[in-house]
């Protein structure tokens, strides 16, 4: 059966808050995921599963229900941490997990596998979504629509990188760290404080409204509809550019400095935007290391702050019953009077 063909990251026209903060998290997949809010058909979930394509293969453990990495013995699972266990190893594409509206707690977390329960008479674990997604992306599409008890369920994985299943008598813990990426239209509902503060970064998309951005993409989403194949081909030289771009960055992540001046410019900025704990310099900074990895930058100047402040504070302000002015618009208003150059 042939390889489905995806729309090729490189190809993608306009948009460049969320490409960038797709290619920063792909960096650093510490962030905190991204949300992309903004109209419907603007290209957001074309764009996750093409960057998922773009990435460079992943190494896993052959037979392995969580695709463990065999060059981080720290964080494998149960099974692959034997001791003297010696596994084959096979490159395997990153995985992109969507999660629907309607899944079930179990869908999502893993339970008890029936049909080996019935006909073995052994209680053995049915990996769900969440292990699928583990070293990937893990896409919601309408996340502002999830129901409360799997937020819940997304923000305690989250924060701890591993889930932990227990019930009907089963007692079962697996490392579970993916992106978190959700989408969604804000007009249909907002999304819960709890869920929000956690996503590193969120970008708004919108319509072009320039008449030659408009027919840029429709020609080339055309082209890409009668000759996906061929497509893909005129744009593997962009994309195979774009991949060596992507590692060398997550290579040069760990040497990157932060020097105290940027800190502290960081530090000034989300005091002036009020906005609450650290969670927001702590994201600034990270964001900004990643984006400076990409440029080929040894350090985190202004440029990199300027550039991924928005996206990366503008989800986080409280809101002033006597200033209705938008989260962009006061960000935006923040680094003209903190980061002026």
């Amino acid at each position: 059966m042939n390889a489905r063909v995806l729309f090729p990251f490189s190809a993608i026209v306009g948009q460049e808050e969320m490409k960038r903060a797709l290619l920063i998290a792909a960096v650093d997949a510490t962030l905190g995921g991204v949300l992309v809010f903004g109209d419907r058909g603007t290209g957001k979930s074309t764009a996750v599963r093409a960057l998922a394509a773009l990435l460079p293969p992943m190494r896993v453990v052959v037979g392995c229900p969580y695709s463990c990495s065999p060059d981080a013995p720290a964080g494998l699972c149960e099974q692959c941490s034997q001791p003297g266990a010696k596994a084959k190893t096979a490159l395997v594409p990153v995985p992109v997990v969507d999660l629907p509206l309607g899944a079930t707690e179990d869908r999502v977390v893993g339970a008890l596998d029936i049909e080996r329960a019935l006909a073995q008479g052994v209680k053995a674990f049915e990996p769900g979504l969440l292990a699928r997604a583990h070293r990937g992306f893990l896409y919601i599409d309408e996340v502002n629509l999830l129901e409360d008890h799997i937020v819940d369920l997304l923000l305690d994985v989250a924060a701890s990188g591993e889930n932990v299943v227990e019930r009907e008598g089963l007692s079962i813990r697996h490392p579970a760290r993916f992106v978190l990426v959700g989408s969604g239209n804000p007009e249909e509902g907002e999304l819960r404080p709890q869920l929000l503060d956690r996503f590193g970064l969120s970008v708004e998309v919108t319509t072009p409204s320039d008449i030659a951005t408009r027919i840029e993409v429709v020609r080339r989403r055309d082209a890409f509809e009668r000759d996906q194949a061929g497509f893909a081909v005129s744009w593997a030289a962009e994309e195979a550019k774009l991949r060596r771009r992507l590692v060398a960055a997550r290579k040069r992540l760990p040497e990157i400095v932060v020097p105290d001046e940027s800190i502290g410019h960081a530090a000034r900025l989300c005091i002036a935007l009020g906005t609450d704990g650290l969670r927001g310099e702590l994201t600034l900074i990270r964001a900004a290391r990643a984006l400076a990895a990409y440029d080929g930058e040894r350090e985190v100047g202004l440029a990199q702050l300027r550039a991924v402040a928005p996206a990366a504070l503008r989800h986080r302000l409280r809101r002033n019953p006597l200033d209705d002015t938008v989260a962009t618009t006061r960000v935006e208003r923040a680094i003209a009077e903190v980061l002026a150059a």
